[in-house]
């Protein structure tokens, strides 16, 4: 990185638009549109050239996002060649140029990759959309860790996560906004050391909706990369036992494990659901470390209706989201006082009888469908809340430096000809239909679209 940022640098579209031009000779600019919302820290476009093919422009705004940016880059490069290598089977963002910045760091672009962001309602029994999704993730988690390392991102034990995730919730803690049932219970989870035994793997740190790009029933490419780094693979899982349709996690959790090379962590489905709610508070501090009153006040009700699910009395055991070759004992990490039975709501809990578990509460499904994301920097969480189900559970934290662009509905990357939204608007998808899932808001907030072009 050159020279020396003098504060915050925003850039305009045309100014992105020209950067572009610089990064990639022959680049022809025609159209650019800005996404309907940007992430912090880096300023993001998407550029139409003469031919139709539309590039991905981001440019850093400040020393922090774009030292993650640099990193970002490393990792992509090497996840080109896992691509190419055929380990992964979708495809990512492809750095194709850089322009230099005149106050110091680079700007990066890279063409548009094809898809449409995942719809959760879709994902439904059979080897279809959802055994995609599963086998996507599975091989992600069996990439080598030493591209995380080697691009200078995090790199946790299992251990060392563990007690992350336990001085977050002692944060929060401080915060007086969490309900001491819900610190008890988090508290049990994290110190029961068995449930943390596991093999850390390369994670993704940001998985949504809008980062799964898909085709058919297949997953095409993945973007948000900003959050990756060697951790627990349940992270990468939280998202979609929370938020997808039941009928769809069975195939999902199938598909992953039948993928895996690691099948021995009986616990990863009960880490998922425990993640998911420790999003809740990372989003209570995402609140507080802005000095967001809403936001705070906003975390502190969910997590209020939160104490309230979790404090429901269950009254049966039934099947929960388990990977296949499992029993619900084996994939439970979690049984507290009720263990083993079925919310009020009809939901299930995921329960064990180990006796290294048996203090820990039991997680259930229905209530981590509250979702959160934070932006506690490189390591923030998030579920499907509120009737969305894309927000990650490691994205939010310098997530600008990350914005990688939704994808291109029916048309490849290059393809001649593409045509832009007819009613002019800054979707950044190919369709006009698609411009309703980039809606403007606040991108940590559980409830709004993950609009990271």
């Amino acid at each position: 990185m050159r020279g020396a940022y003098r504060g915050r640098v925003p850039r305009s579209p045309l100014a992105l638009a020209a950067l572009a031009t610089v990064a990639v000779p022959g680049l022809d600019a025609f159209d650019v549109r800005r996404p309907a919302q940007q992430s912090g820290g880096v300023d993001s476009a998407v550029v139409i050239d003469a031919t139709g093919r539309r590039w991905v422009v981001r440019a850093p705004q400040d020393p922090a996002a774009g030292a993650a940016l640099e990193a970002e880059v490393a990792l992509l490069e090497a996840l080109v060649e896992q691509v190419d290598a055929g380990a992964l089977p979708f495809d990512v963002p492809h750095p194709s140029g850089f322009a230099p910045l005149p106050e110091g760091g680079r700007a990066v672009v890279h063409p548009q990759l094809a898809g449409r962001p995942l719809r959760l309602e879709l994902l439904g029994p059979g080897p279809g959309l959802a055994a995609s999704v599963g086998r996507a993730i599975a091989a992600l988690h069996e990439l080598p860790v030493a591209l995380v390392e080697d691009a200078g991102l995090p790199v946790y034990d299992a251990d060392a996560y563990r007690r992350r995730r336990l001085a977050e919730v002692d944060e929060a803690a401080r915060t007086g906004r969490v309900p001491s049932s819900l610190l008890r219970r988090w508290e049990r989870a994290l110190e029961d050391v068995a449930m943390w035994r596991f093999q850390p793997t390369v994670v993704h740190g940001d998985l949504s909706a809008e980062h799964v790009l898909c085709r058919g029933d297949a997953v095409t490419g993945v973007l948000g990369w900003s959050e990756a780094k060697v951790a627990d693979p349940a992270d990468d899982l939280a998202w979609l036992l929370v938020a997808a349709p039941q009928e769809g996690v069975d195939p999902i959790l199938e598909a992953y494990t039948l993928r895996r090379t690691e099948t021995s962590d009986r616990h990863l489905a009960a880490r998922a659901l425990l993640a998911g709610e420790l999003a809740l508070a990372r989003w209570l501090l995402h609140g507080v470390r802005s000095d967001d009153a809403a936001i705070v006040d906003d975390a502190a009700a969910m997590l209020e209706e939160l104490a309230e699910h979790t404090a429901e009395v269950p009254d049966e055991r039934d099947a929960a989201p388990v990977p296949v070759g499992w029993t619900v004992d084996d994939a439970a990490g979690v049984g507290g006082e009720s263990a083993g039975a079925s919310t009020a709501d009809g939901g299930t809990e995921i329960t064990s009888d180990d006796a290294d578990t048996a203090e820990a509460t039991a997680l259930d499904e229905t209530a981590a469908d509250e979702g959160a994301t934070d932006d506690d920097a490189r390591d923030s969480g998030g579920v499907g809340g509120a009737g969305v189900g894309g927000a990650g559970v490691d994205g939010a934290g310098v997530d600008g430096a990350g914005v990688d662009g939704a994808g291109v509905d029916g048309a490849t990357d290059g393809a001649p000809g593409a045509t832009t939204p007819a009613d002019g608007t800054d979707a950044v998808g190919v369709d006009a239909d698609d411009d309703d899932e980039h809606a403007a808001g606040d991108p940590e907030d559980p409830r709004a679209p993950d609009a990271r072009s």
